[in-house]
């Protein structure tokens, strides 16, 4: 009788010692969970792709057994960067074409074309990047010397924002674009009445439409392009605005096949076959794919002088920028989207276009709601309309860099009373109590540190100006983190599954050399990812 208590006792303590079997444990590290309390913690347990527990080393270690352990040496890990407005797949194609950022003067950006057309033998000449406010010579440039280069291949090349673009004759001439014509929402530039090349807004489309589409393997190299770039960054789920169904279905075949990992949030763009596209298929939900929401596109770009104002541009006298479509589009597709339950995310940057959306919105949502309609920019919102976020719910999703950009010439634009509006992060957090982040990538550069550096700091990577832009409007460092992390989730209706780290989410996490929420703010801009984990899987690792 003694020989079996033993046995059975030895079988309980057993038992009692069997630790659960799981895939990675991560641990020696400080771990920000950007949980609602904003805890910290050591370790981390993950399994099957998802977090199963978090808390201090020795308690992971007694409570698991890892297949894989991971020592983080000290370092900092937080969860998963969310960059809440990019253009993933145009940064991808972007890739692939002439770079002109960072260019100093037109004729910089002709040397950079000279070099890619002689590379490239055959076919359309494309770039992007161009910024005109960065020149000595302010002002849009002409297509005279492009129609002496290449008077045979049409050429387009897209000012930084995407919002303005330059062609030669050659491309004009295949859009059958000819002086004196006009469209709606749009501008074709024109010098005593020869085309100068210079398009503006919904004219760009007019030549962009013509560029052969990229084949399947071109898409598929972009995309994977993209991906390394953006796991580099910490990013770990992009949303894509502004997207046509047939990239929707390569992308979701990418997915599938695992020759792209990259967690998207896809937003269609307002074109009638993707509406069409939306109700024969409904809204699209996996792991690493969400479509639910319409990009729609409210006006320009203050760069470009596009942006919708309530009064005349201060530097260019009775110039109010324009709306991209009528108001009576904007209400349709608020109508079709309402009766959906789809959500609707508007491109606003003008005063003028703020409050035409805003009102437009407040039509449709009549009061608080969790439906999380968002304004994409809402760059320069008047004093009185910014009480209309937070009575509608209506989410405003900004880019801190596009302050830290514009901030040289914003006030030329806008003058010194109307700036005082533009680009008021903090006011227009305090509508809702929370507020997204994101880069505009590859309108802005794709960094996750410059949007961290910028939000918090209000200066360039220049280290300017000294006392940081309109430094009233600076978000606390904890405020940008949520607004990378859980607060873009949370605009994505994603918040359940990933943002923080915590038991049951995605193991979506990154591993920075310096400890974000507390380095000086001169080094914010100099710390490095050393690894990208989605899913559980190491995807980057600085070499």
């Amino acid at each position: 009788m003694k020989k079996y208590y033993i046995a059975a006792l030895f079988i309980v303590l057993l038992s009692c010692n069997r630790k659960e079997k799981i895939d990675l444990l991560v641990y020696n590290a400080t771990i920000y969970t950007v949980d609602s309390s904003f805890s910290t913690a050591e370790a981390m347990a993950v399994k099957d792709g998802k977090i199963i527990a978090v808390g201090k080393t020795a308690d992971i270690e007694n409570e698991f057994d890892a297949t894989e352990k991971l020592d983080a040496q000290g370092k900092f890990i937080y969860p998963g960067f969310i960059d809440a407005h990019a253009h993933f797949v145009g940064y991808g194609m972007s890739l692939q074409r002439i770079d002109l950022t960072g260019t100093n003067s037109w004729e910089e950006c002709i040397e950079r074309v000279k070099i890619f057309a002689n590379e490239n033998k055959e076919g359309w000449i494309t770039g992007r990047g161009w910024d005109q406010n960065d020149w000595a010579i302010k002002e849009f440039p002409n297509n005279e010397i492009l129609d002496t280069l290449f008077p045979d291949r049409p050429v387009l090349l897209t000012r930084v924002d995407g919002h303005a673009a330059i062609a030669n004759q050659k491309a004009l001439d295949l859009a059958g674009i000819k002086a004196h014509d006009t469209l709606t929402g749009g501008e074709i530039e024109e010098m005593e009445g020869t085309l100068t090349g210079v398009l503006i807004d919904n004219a760009v489309d007019l030549v962009s439409s013509k560029i052969p589409a990229a084949t399947d393997e071109q898409f598929k190299k972009a995309l994977q392009a993209a991906e390394q770039n953006c796991f580099a960054m910490g990013l770990t789920t992009i949303d894509d605005c502004g997207l046509s169904f047939p990239s929707v279905d390569m992308i979701k075949s990418l997915q599938a096949n695992g020759d792209l990992k990259m967690r998207l949030y896809v937003m269609l763009s307002d074109e009638k076959a993707n509406y069409d596209y939306a109700a024969a298929n409904g809204m699209i939900k996996t792991d690493r794919l969400n479509v639910r929401s319409f990009k729609v596109y409210g006006d320009g770009a203050l760069g470009s002088r596009g942006a919708c104002l309530l009064q005349p541009y201060s530097d260019k006298i009775g110039h109010y920028g324009f709306l991209l479509s009528q108001p009576e589009h904007f209400d349709s597709v608020a109508n079709w989207i309402s009766n959906n339950r789809w959500q609707m995310c508007t491109h606003a940057i003008g005063d003028s276009g703020n409050r035409t959306i805003l009102n437009t919105y407040a039509k449709y949502l009549k009061g608080k709601n969790d439906l999380r309609w968002r304004i994409e920019h809402a760059q320069v919102v008047d004093q009185n309309d910014f009480s209309l976020f937070g009575a509608n719910s209506i989410i405003p999703s900004v880019q801190p860099t596009h302050a830290t950009s514009d901030m040289y010439w914003a006030g030329d634009r806008l003058g010194g009373e109307r700036v005082k509006g533009a680009y008021a992060y903090k006011q227009l957090l305090q509508q809702n109590g929370w507020l997204p982040l994101g880069t505009d990538f590859p309108v802005e550069d794709i960094s996750t540190f410059k949007t961290f550096y910028a939000a918090v700091v209000r200066k360039d990577a220049k280290g300017w100006p000294a006392n940081g832009f309109q430094p009233e409007n600076a978000l606390t460092r904890e405020e940008a983190l949520r607004g990378m992390t859980i607060w873009a989730a949370k605009a994505n209706f994603e918040e359940k599954e990933k943002g923080s780290l915590e038991k049951g989410k995605f193991a979506d996490f990154v591993i920075l050399d310096s400890d974000i929420m507390k380095e000086v703010q001169e080094k914010l801009l100099s710390i490095k990812v050393l690894q990208t984990f989605l899913n559980g899987e190491k995807v980057f690792e600085k070499k």
